[in-house]
């Protein structure tokens, strides 16, 4: 099957189960030679080929992926224009180091990002990194040169990575076992995750809530003047797929405002068209709530390592000399796809790609949610969706264990889910913006039959 072919196809299962036997001898071979903790169970699937939102696995059967590489993938697998664009690249050089010798891509690739990103200040500048950990890190990094400050809050269920400080940052210490001890200086406030507010609460009260206890931080945790930043997902990912209500942003931009405090956006996951804007900050901004700092990486090069950095010019440039860069930032290559993805995403209108695919699938799963109260909540913004299962929905309490069976049943029936939250019971949505209508319906009729095969047992 050619990749074109593949790019329109839809799921379909040929082996009499999955994995098939030639995926089975690759995982054994995998398990022999990788380390125990990237050896998991839970998905028996090894890819041949991927296009558009498809996959195809070494033994023909043929996966829709609502996983997209874990954001990686909004403008989907093996897209053409940005394989022409690496190619080309390719042909003239694959590396330089950017400290010592410039390339065209890293400052076009800079120029272009400074243009479009919705922190605060008119004069903006942007510099590269390689993961979204990196970026996260090396935004607190900017924080601390600009303010001369040493603390830094972050919230519950946050993940910004698995370097030494942002272990300390993401919160599920699943990520961080007997890695410490991690940085001084980190406070940990309540993430405004409303549908798991106290009893009773209205929204509103419940948004009441998480500012105070924000401001408990400065009593309780360290002085305001000590703080250098607040490093928040405007879409909460691993925590949930959580969206921060904009009244609580709009109290915390007063409250960094007041104190001389910069607040950082985590986009590595939310950005790059996928909450129905390029970036989800944007929601803020036009809410008067702008951020200092605005992070990203995922999609930004459509698979290869890069991430940004973007802010206003007088803080980027608070860096000492040497504190920042390294050896494949911002890599010629990876700069060459980003670019292409850019001008992609701006042309065919993947922010509106979002928004079509997100109003269907929260549409379909609001009627799955009237049809099963194994489903608590459903929340999102443009094409990331969240689907929370409960085994009751007045107690709330996660019902971790049929969200990994719908998982597991929906493998086999070739289609890719994942879960996420403190309790792995949210089946978080990320299907690539390519993915067409057809396979969204093929898509969403295997959801419900995984779903009512792992509510039934």
């Amino acid at each position: 099957m050619t990749t074109a072919e593949l790019s329109t196809a839809l799921p379909e299962i040929i082996t009499a189960q999955v994995p098939g036997p030639k995926s089975k001898e690759l995982l054994d071979r995998r398990d022999a030679a990788i380390p125990k903790a990237l050896c998991g169970k839970a998905y028996p699937i090894c890819i041949k080929q991927g296009a558009g939102a498809m996959f195809e696995d070494l033994d023909g059967n043929k996966f829709l992926d609502w996983v997209g590489g874990v954001g990686v993938l909004n403008i989907g697998y093996s897209h053409p224009e940005v394989i022409e664009a690496v190619k080309k690249q390719t042909e003239k050089y694959f590396h330089t180091i950017f400290n010592v010798y410039v390339h065209d891509g890293y400052v076009t690739l800079a120029e272009r990002l400074n243009e479009i990103m919705p922190c605060k200040g008119e004069v903006k500048k942007t510099y590269f990194a390689n993961s979204g950990a990196e970026c996260d890190e090396n935004a607190i990094k900017i924080a601390k040169a600009f303010t001369k400050r040493s603390g830094v809050i972050c919230f519950t269920g946050a993940f910004h990575g698995r370097t030494n400080l942002t272990m300390a940052l993401t919160a599920k210490k699943v990520y961080a076992v007997g890695m410490g001890p991690f940085p001084a200086g980190i406070y940990r406030a309540p993430y405004p995750y409303v549908y798991r507010a106290p009893k009773g609460y209205t929204e509103a009260e419940a948004i009441q809530y998480y500012i105070d206890e924000l401001n408990r931080i400065f009593d309780e945790g360290a002085p305001a003047s000590e703080i250098a930043c607040m490093i928040v997902e405007p879409f909460q990912g691993e925590g949930g797929f959580i969206p921060a209500p904009i009244e609580w942003v709009k109290a915390v931009r007063k409250i960094c405002d007041e104190n001389g405090i910069l607040m950082i956006a985590d986009e590595v996951q939310c950005g790059n068209c996928r909450t129905g804007k390029y970036y989800a900050s944007e929601y803020w901004a036009e809410a008067g709530a702008a951020p200092d700092i605005i992070t990203t990486a995922k999609s930004l090069g459509a698979g290869l390592p890069i991430s940004a950095i973007t802010a206003r010019a007088e803080i980027m440039d608070a860096a000492p000399a040497g504190t920042i860069g390294g050896t494949f930032c911002g890599n010629p290559v990876a700069c060459a796809s980003a670019l292409a993805v850019m001008d992609i995403m701006k042309r065919d209108d993947y922010a509106g790609k979002a928004r079509h695919i997100g109003e269907v699938v929260t549409a379909r799963y609001k009627e799955l949610q009237a049809k099963y109260p194994v489903i608590g909540d459903v929340r999102g913004l443009g094409a990331m969706i969240g689907l929370e299962l409960v085994k009751d929905r007045d107690t709330k309490e996660p019902a971790t264990e049929i969200a990994g069976k719908l998982i597991q049943n929906a493998i086999q029936k070739g289609l890719l889910l994942e879960s996420c939250g403190t309790a792995s019971n949210v089946i978080r949505f990320l299907a690539p913006l390519t993915m067409t209508d057809e396979q969204m319906e093929k898509g969403l009729e295997i959801f419900e039959a995984a779903l009512k095969e792992a509510i039934e047992g």
